[in-house]
């Protein structure tokens, strides 16, 4: 088998941005406390962010309770903290907007925009949403660019917004670390999650789901093109992109993804006619414990020159569909390349593998059941495998070439290396520990 490109995805190689601490003095008694109080009950509070901005030095926080109807932005700021006290919530109707600002931590904000997006974040570093919640937005909930860096910190939701949940655009990064609650990114008009250009990773506890074709050019739980990367470890909890209308997962553009087993399972199951569609150049790979089914037409599908690798306990069950003459649990179209090591393939409407137009698989310690046939090639594309050699008999259910009997290609992967998230835990911590009421 001709690999073309390394399967050793660069996508296990994005770059994570550390993250700054923020400016509090050396001691709580320095920091600068302002408080804003959007119910206008307390008359010694500022009545609005917006009037409390001017005051605020290095490493001020913002303290805010009650629903602000104003749209706030912050430009050119340094080492900023605004947000509700530790353990509660304050509103904001109206859109957040960060420009060439730094180290900025926003906490127990619940934003919603009848006019746009919820919050925008250009040209900035070092922005962190701990808690924060951008739903209901007329636009996205969350919308990052001008290589700009995001961390999603503790848990957040970015749901029914009349865009998408995620947009991650020129070249920026979103960094997910969901370690105390769920990353809830669903029921957008629009995927889940766009990245052009761009990077996302979470490791763990995020659901996408529900997300249909609207306001954006697509409906898929999550939307790479560009050359984008994209990293789902599951380490907190699952992933789970369930019951989004046009796919799961759709790369183009020499785009890259991975899904890697940190503890819990990766599960991508019933999206529409596919669970992940990668074409264009693009790569798909699967380290342990991944669960792709319930697809009406297959469970991975490659097309134009794009390939996937699939290593361990995975399994790809119960796609396809009678209606879809193509059906298949894994299909290879168009100058594609499949590379598979362990894990079931099974009870899957049409054959297991697929390869038409010059596509080709390689595989083995692979379980077939259930499925209509191993693998079928058409007279252009080619397998190599532990079931049938050039000068043997082909295995039952395999109807497709071996071009040579030198073996599959040997490979070793390890398991991608859990992050080191203490810094992010150590500002929430020390924000639970500052932003409290007296």
């Amino acid at each position: 088998m001709n690999t073309r490109r390394s399967l050793c995805t660069k996508t296990f190689r994005l770059i994570i941005p550390g993250i700054l601490f923020l400016l509090l003095g050396s001691s709580p008694l320095r920091a600068q406390f302002l408080y804003v109080d959007c119910s206008g009950t307390n008359p010694s509070a500022y009545p609005s962010i917006n009037a409390a901005l001017p005051n605020a030095g290095p490493g001020a926080f913002i303290l805010v309770t009650g629903t602000c109807n104003e749209y706030v932005s912050l430009y050119g700021q340094n080492a900023l903290n605004i947000g509700a006290f530790y353990g509660q919530t304050a509103t904001i109707i109206g859109n957040l907007t960060i420009n060439n600002s730094q180290n900025i931590f926003l906490y127990g904000l619940n934003v919603t925009s009848a006019s746009g997006d919820g919050i925008d974040v250009g040209n900035s570093r070092s922005v962190v949403l701990d808690t924060c919640n951008s739903s209901g937005n007329t636009g996205a909930g969350l919308s990052v660019g001008g290589l700009s860096d995001v961390t999603v910190n503790a848990q957040g939701t970015f749901d029914h917004n009349g865009n998408a949940g995620l947009v991650i655009s020129n070249g920026s990064v979103v960094v997910a670390y969901a370690w105390a609650g769920k990353l809830d990114l669903s029921n957008n008009s629009g995927p889940g999650v766009f990245v052009g250009s761009a990077g996302f990773a979470t490791f763990g506890n995020t659901t996408i789901a529900n997300n249909v074709f609207g306001g954006f050019s697509s409906g898929y739980g999550i939307d790479l093109r560009g050359a984008s990367k994209g990293q789902f470890g599951a380490i907190y909890g699952p992933n789970v992109i369930s019951g989004n209308q046009s796919g799961g997962v759709w790369l183009q553009e020499n785009s890259e993804i991975s899904f890697w087993f940190g503890g819990q399972q990766n599960i991508i199951q019933g999206n529409g006619p596919v669970g992940v569609l990668a074409g264009l150049g693009s790569q798909v790979t699967f380290f342990n414990s991944a669960e792709i089914s319930g697809h009406t037409s297959a469970g991975v599908d490659l097309y134009a020159n794009s390939q996937a690798y699939l290593f361990g306990a995975n399994t790809v069950q119960g796609n396809g569909s009678s209606a879809d003459l193509r059906s298949a649990g894994v299909r290879i179209d168009g100058n594609s390349e499949a590379f598979l090591r362990g894990g079931q393939i099974s009870n899957n409407v049409g054959p297991a593998l697929l390869a038409l137009v010059n596509s080709s698989a390689d595989f083995s310690g692979v379980g077939f059941s259930g499925n209509t046939g191993v693998i079928s090639c058409d007279s252009s594309s080619t397998m190599v495998s532990d079931l049938a050699s050039p000068t043997s008999t082909p295995a039952a259910g395999v109807s497709c070439r071996t071009p040579h009997g030198l073996g599959g290609r040997q490979i070793t992967k390890t398991q991608p290396v859990v992050p080191n998230w203490s810094a992010q835990r150590a500002q929430h911590d020390r924000y639970a520990k500052l932003a409290v009421k007296h």
